[in-house]
């Protein structure tokens, strides 16, 4: 538990696709060796929206989104449930108050949650995480 974190689908969908390789997120995708990443249980509609609408604009195959999710399925992420109470409570007040998106709120309140850092290439992301004293994965 000591090395793990909160991760964010912006960093996840830079591993898909070649034109967006960042060295920041393959430094986090080295960092599940030995951590759990943890994600909200919007987690996996986030993934297959990005697939579908990167398929629909010809940037990555049928066969490429099968592969990225087959590959995703071996790594240690862990989906955390939320309850619809708190989703229409916390994560509304949250997204509110830091002018973010029910998704992306939706990740700072599993770090503060968790108590953990979260990994993020989003810039509102990152200083409504460190308005809220969360720390970010280097």
């Amino acid at each position: 538990m000591g090395n793990d974190f909160v991760i964010d689908n912006s960093v996840i969908m830079a591993w898909c696709f070649k034109d967006e390789t960042n060295q920041y997120a393959d430094s986090v995708l080295d960092r599940l060796e030995d951590a759990t990443g943890f994600v909200p249980s919007i987690w996996p509609l986030e993934v297959c929206n990005v697939l579908l609408v990167a398929e629909r604009r010809k940037r990555i195959g049928e066969a490429g989104s099968t592969r990225f999710i087959a590959l995703l399925t071996e790594l240690p992420i862990v989906v955390e449930q939320e309850s619809p109470e708190r989703m229409l409570k916390e994560i509304f007040a949250i997204a509110r108050k830091h002018k973010l998106s029910s998704y992306d709120a939706s990740y700072l309140d599993l770090a503060m949650r968790k108590g953990l850092p979260l990994a993020t290439l989003d810039n509102n992301l990152i200083a409504a995480a460190r308005r809220s004293q969360v720390a970010i994965v280097k």
